[in-house]
């Protein structure tokens, strides 16, 4: 054998090895999945996920008490797995931590979450849609309400009306449509003191008639009816926080399939609003408030008929216009299953210190304002004269919650006002009787016709200042002929 030979050997093998490397690639390991959570209601369900990877895979379940997985292994390209989750009657949140390997070593690992029924349900008799009088957009609505008016301090009262002089009549109620008003905000309690049985949060049935009753006696007489879910001692409303999230929830999913159950046959006359005051002052919580919402939303969707179709009313955070203005926007309103039937509300008493009722309710050194607005200054009493922008500061203040009306979301001036004070508001009385009366009549003229211009709906807080309940009769004239002169 000579050199040649050999090198024509090693030229063989060389090219052997050649085609042997043509015939494979380096190829990355690859392994997707399409969530790496999923979220169910107590009521259980299904969820797709899909996932891809270039070797084989395999599932695992460490919950098949009560998560099933329909395909648990799987060769390369792309497949599909469905959980399905059963009724979690346990009361309590579960969670399972699922995952996904590949052959090539890569893993992933997908969160699964249901919440419990800490409640039963009240969604016991559902109704197919029903859209009979149910017509109206949340625009064309809100252009049927001429008037607002609060029946403050009597629906959500421990028990009614012990804050007032009187219950709810029907000869109240069609006093109240005399005087030109003819949208009514019906604060109402739930929580605080109508539970019959608090450990299931049912209310308290001869309540909830008592409820439905002076909604009847006010869509009789062609009113609107703005029916909410009040303060009652701030389950809600000073719960809107991670800590007390999927109790507050369960809350309210069972208040408002009862109360949604009750009032749905009533027409598009009655309009639902799902809290009052929510304190909210950042994202976070914002977050956790349009979950609130959303639940609200979704108990009434459910018990069907009217409700299908009716609108309903969401909370800025606090009611506060400018948090409200700075948090949402109209494009990230709560989700509701039915477009266009969504509200917003707001309320508004500033500025604060016109509404103080003593020096130093917040901190020592704040103090009350006690005349208000161009040419109503007291030269007696100069050191309670309002210290900044008046007209031009509330102008600008209100004016910031016009992007949402604009944007086609009718907005609800749900609770606005100023008292005279007197020994009757049980404040500081002021020295120049002239000027805070011309004040305050200023204020209310200025407020009503401020927020009408910007498209909203006002609701005078009235709780018993302005009109005599027991006795049917005006009580302060100038000011309802100031809050009249508003809306003209």
């Amino acid at each position: 054998m000579n050199k040649y030979f050999f090198a024509k050997i090693l030229l063989v093998l060389l090219w052997a090895m050649t085609l042997m490397s043509c015939g494979k690639e380096d190829v990355d390991p690859q392994l997707t999945v399409s969530a790496t959570e999923v979220s169910f209601e107590p009521d259980g369900g299904t969820s797709d996920i899909s996932l891809t990877t270039n070797g084989t895979w395999t599932v695992s379940n460490p919950a098949t008490s009560w998560l099933q997985i329909n395909n648990t292994s799987g060769g390369s390209g792309t497949a599909t797995i469905t959980l399905t989750s059963g009724i979690n009657g346990s009361g309590l949140t579960r969670t399972a931590v699922i995952t996904v390997t590949s052959s090539h070593g890569q893993a992933r690992r997908i969160t699964v979450t249901q919440t419990g029924n800490l409640y039963p349900s009240y969604n016991l008799t559902p109704k197919a849609p029903d859209a009979t009088g149910m017509s109206s957009t949340p625009v064309e609505l809100a252009a049927k309400m001429h008037m607002g008016i609060n029946f403050g301090n009597t629906m959500e009262s421990p028990n009614e009306a012990e804050w007032v002089n009187s219950k709810i009549t029907e000869s109240y109620v069609k006093f109240v449509k005399q005087l030109g008003f003819n949208t009514v905000r019906l604060p109402t309690g739930w929580v605080w003191s109508h539970l019959s049985d608090p450990e299931k949060m049912e209310i308290d049935p001869a309540w909830l008639d008592r409820v439905k009753e002076v909604v009847g006696l006010c869509v009789a007489n062609d009113m609107y009816v703005i029916l909410n879910a009040h303060g009652d001692d701030g389950w809600l409303e000073k719960n809107v926080n991670a800590a007390m999230q999927e109790t507050i929830n369960a809350k309210q999913k069972a208040i408002w399939e009862q109360i949604a159950t009750t009032m749905r046959d009533f027409d598009e006359h009655l309009i639902f609003a799902g809290t009052n005051e929510p304190a909210v002052d950042n994202a976070e919580q914002m977050a956790i408030l349009n979950g609130y919402h959303e639940t609200f939303i979704k108990a009434v969707r459910s018990t069907g008929g009217k409700n299908s179709h009716r609108v309903l009313v969401v909370q800025g955070p606090s009611t506060d216009i400018i948090k409200t203005s700075q948090l949402m926007t109209p494009t990230t309103l709560p989700h509701d299953p039915v477009p266009n039937r969504l509200m917003l509300e707001v309320h508004f008493y500033g500025p604060w210190h016109f509404n103080l009722i003593n020096d130093g309710e917040y901190n020592p050194d704040t103090k009350a304002s006690y005349y208000w607005g161009a040419g109503n200054h007291s030269t007696i009493e100069p050191e309670r004269n309002a210290p900044d922008g008046e007209e031009d500061e509330l102008m600008v203040e209100i004016g910031k919650i016009k992007k949402f009306v604009d944007a086609g979301i009718p907005v609800m001036l749900g609770e606005y006002g100023v008292w005279r004070r007197t020994a009757e508001y049980n404040g500081q009385i002021p020295l120049d009787t002239e000027m805070h009366n011309k004040s305050v009549e200023a204020w209310a003229t200025f407020v009503t016709k401020t927020a009408k211009a910007n498209g909203m709906i006002p609701f005078w807080w009235e709780i018993g200042f302005m009109l005599d309940r027991a006795n049917n009769v005006v009580k302060d004239q100038a000011l309802l002929d100031a809050i009249i002169a508003g809306y003209n």
